[in-house]
């Protein structure tokens, strides 16, 4: 990666994405792009233009006056939003997909597309869920995500396109606030552990899903992106976790530092029914032999780094 692009860099994972690539990269070789502006390090610290995905034109524009050879396609509405609004979800996630893979086409570029654990169904084998099996998903952000993966493989073969992306389980950060996710408590939690004492989670107890602390997120995107291509078998669905957590786990891990936390439940059905949907571990064992994938934090390790920096973020209250 020389010149890259990233659409969506104002969300959750992009703007902390960005920053660590500018370092990496250096700050003029990374250019943010999204929707809309607001006054954050991403705008201010290296190039930014506003771009709307939708539009195929200006995205394929400000890709080849930045001569970009990476594009990371980011921009996408999260779980339990697409579901209160399935068409836009779908508008946005398949046409904005379908842009970025031209764009790369033509211009004869690498592209990182995220997934998501969002791919797998009810009926798929809830614990140790393999690379590949029964994906027969049931949300509209599940389908969006498994249809990306087929593009990119479709791209691949048909156009020799390099298609590359992860499937993501939550993404657990101090930095940048959720973006509409089912797995947002796991942010949330930390969060109220410090400015409350207690946290009411619309989970319920005994609700295992997969979950990722940021850094390690952030280090398999660039990991894979400069991996050997010749070696990637399964290049656009990656199954990757560092932990496989319920709500009561995280709580139990922060009352090791928070003796008086408290957590209590009120279920939200549309976030129960999505979570209940998925797998409640997934093996990402291939990930580990193709390319060589190593997580970094255990849940232990992940809360005491959280709650060190949500204090000096928040204020010890």
């Amino acid at each position: 990666m020389k010149r890259i692009m990233i659409t969506g860099a104002l969300g959750q994972i992009g703007s902390e994405l960005t920053v660590k690539l500018r370092k990496l990269y250096g700050e003029e070789n990374v250019l943010a792009t999204d929707v809309r502006r607001q006054e954050c390090e991403v705008v201010k610290g290296g190039p930014f233009q506003i771009l709307d995905v939708l539009n195929e034109k200006d995205m394929m524009t400000v890709a080849k006056k930045y001569k970009a050879d990476t594009v990371i396609h980011l921009a996408a509405l999260l779980s339990a939003t697409a579901e209160r609004n399935p068409r836009y979800a779908w508008n946005l996630n398949m046409n904005g997909l379908i842009h970025a893979l031209e764009t790369v086409r033509e211009m004869n570029a690498k592209l990182f597309i995220p997934s998501s654990i969002g791919v797998f169904g009810p009926s798929t084998p809830k614990d140790g869920t393999p690379q590949n099996t029964i994906q027969r998903p049931a949300t509209m952000y599940g389908i969006n995500k498994l249809t990306g993966e087929l593009l990119a493989h479709y791209y691949f073969l048909r156009y020799g396109v390099d298609t590359r992306g992860l499937r993501f389980p939550g993404i657990i950060s101090y930095q940048s606030p959720p973006g509409g996710g089912t797995t947002d408590y796991a942010v949330e939690i930390y969060c109220e552990a410090i400015k409350k004492g207690s946290y009411t989670s619309y989970l319920s107890k005994g609700t295992f899903m997969d979950m990722m602390y940021m850094p390690d997120a952030l280090g398999a995107i660039v990991h894979l992106m400069e991996a050997d291509g010749s070696k990637l078998k399964h290049r656009n669905a990656y199954n990757i976790t560092s932990m496989s957590v319920a709500p009561e786990n995280i709580a139990e891990a922060i009352q090791k530092r928070i003796p008086h936390f408290t957590i209590h439940y009120h279920v939200d059905p549309v976030r129960q029914k999505i979570a209940d949907s998925w797998p409640n571990s997934i093996d990402s064992s291939i990930a580990k032999e193709e390319w060589g994938f190593n997580p970094q934090y255990d849940l232990a390790k992940m809360t005491e780094d959280m709650l060190e920096n949500l204090v000096l973020k928040l204020g010890d209250k």
